[in-house]
């Protein structure tokens, strides 16, 4: 080699360096901010078990996304339930929030700081912007930030395992359902409890992703609810409090390995697994075993789990009360059904306790009416009996379904409470009539 030829190398070599120098600044800058946008969450709040309130604290992880306070994080770890919420910031100054509003459906959760709070004792925060996780490929390299056992603005370091991976878990928030609409980004960056609702993020520090669980017991496999489907959540729960979806009582399932059974080309149609009973599809004729080929004209594709929650998200995403043409195959015929949607309900409804009586109740919802083959959604479930109580004493049990209350039927939460106050200011025996394995019995709650 001539000095010319190594002059000329190290040339190179010094320009390459001087080009990473200001990109790995930039990144470091990009990465910092997001790391002051990192907050701690410990949120105290309220549950209704074993026939009495309960409080309990939590801690968990949430990121900044504007200059106004507005916090994103897990449902599991802020809902309806809290009943005080402080957060942490990177200056380690506590400030109380709020919550704006959640979606168990996502598992994803919206705060807002108290900016008055903020303004009068003279602190500063940072926020971090949403990244495109549509972009992201296996192998990419991602860092889990958050509070894991609470240990604040913790990082960890992994790659994106799966991009799109089916994860429905119908007990998943606190009782409620999640999942079902959208699939999940896969990682190995250790995400512990603490961890839930902080942000994965690429090098540049944009957020890809909002970390939500990881399995107990494996190494290595946690998951993130993508940015693609929390900036639509942060949208809708800035504009309204919360997503509205619709429902035609549909179950979808894979068709991989059942096309030959139903004289199927590939990639065409999705089964239908089940009809939820007296659900706008059932009442429209639909049923488990049918094939259903395109929703308004549009052919869908459920040959696998990971292309269903699309399919069923796009029938959530139709206005509620929407004339929907479902084209669907039985056996050798092929027609069209019309379906108009149904706002879309968890089964957990309202609770709340009856301490003097030692009874733990929930509203019962249309949706655990339905699975549970009532035939209203009329009374309230029984979810908890505390010992030597007089709900116990009288032989209530968790599962029953209180129908009326001296002989005033149940219609909501509003009656249970009114007839409890009555009985607070002036005790007296109180008769409940209630529903068990299809049968009802009569109960009398004695002072």
């Amino acid at each position: 080699m001539n000095l010319s030829s190594s002059r000329s190398i190290f040339a190179l070599g010094l320009g390459l360096l001087c080009l990473q120098v200001p990109l790995r600044a930039a990144v470091s800058r990009g990465f910092n901010q997001l790391l002051d946008s990192v907050v701690r969450i410990d949120v105290r709040e309220v549950t209704f078990e074993e026939g009495s309130r309960r409080f309990s604290a939590g801690i968990g992880s949430g990121v900044i996304l504007s200059a106004d306070g507005l916090i994103l994080t897990n449902a599991h770890v802020a809902s309806p339930r809290a009943v005080e919420i402080n957060i942490t910031l990177a200056s380690l100054e506590v400030v109380g929030a709020k919550l704006i509003g959640w979606d168990h459906w996502t598992d994803l959760a919206l705060l807002r700081l108290n900016l008055d709070e903020v303004q009068r004792r003279g602190l500063k925060f940072t926020h971090a912007e949403l990244g495109n996780s549509d972009k992201l490929l296996a192998g990419d390299t991602v860092f889990a930030v958050g509070t894991p056992y609470g240990l604040t603005r913790t990082v960890t370091r992994g790659i994106i395992s799966n991009t799109s991976r089916p994860f429905e878990d119908l007990t998943g928030v606190d009782g409620y359902e999640t999942g079902s609409f959208n699939t999940w980004l896969q990682t190995d960056a250790a995400i512990n409890p603490g961890n839930s609702g902080g942000p994965l993020v690429t090098e540049d520090g944009k957020i890809v992703g909002i970390n939500s669980r990881g399995y107990i017991g494996a190494d290595n496999l946690a998951f993130a609810i993508p940015s693609s489907t929390a900036q639509r959540i942060v949208e809708g729960l800035v504009r309204n409090g919360a997503v509205t979806r619709s429902y035609v009582g549909l179950r979808p399932g894979p068709l991989r390995d059942l096309e030959g059974f139903y004289a199927l080309a590939l990639n065409i149609g999705v089964l239908i697994n089940s009809v939820d009973p007296g659900s706008p599809a059932a009442r429209a004729g639909l049923r488990g075993g049918d094939i259903l080929l395109a929703i308004n004209g549009q052919k869908v594709d459920g040959r696998f789990p990971e292309q269903l929650p699309p399919i069923q998200n796009l029938i959530a995403n139709q206005p509620v009360g929407s004339a929907l043409k479902l084209s669907v195959k039985r056996g050798t015929d092929t027609r069209d059904y019309t379906v108009v949607t149904e706002k879309l309900e968890s089964r957990v409804g309202e609770e709340w306790a009856l301490e003097k009586w030692g009874l733990s109740v929930r509203k019962v919802s249309r949706s655990y009416a339905r699975e549970n083959q009532l035939s209203d959604d009329t009374g309230v479930l029984v979810i908890g009996v505390q010992p030597g109580f007089p709900a116990d004493v009288a032989g209530l049990s968790r599962g029953d379904v209180i129908m009326k209350i001296n002989q005033q039927p149940v219609g909501s939460l509003v009656v249970m409470k009114a007839a409890y106050a009555e009985y607070e200011a002036k005790p007296a025996p109180t008769l409940l009539e209630a529903l068990r394995s299809r049968r009802v019995s009569l109960y009398i709650l004695k002072p």
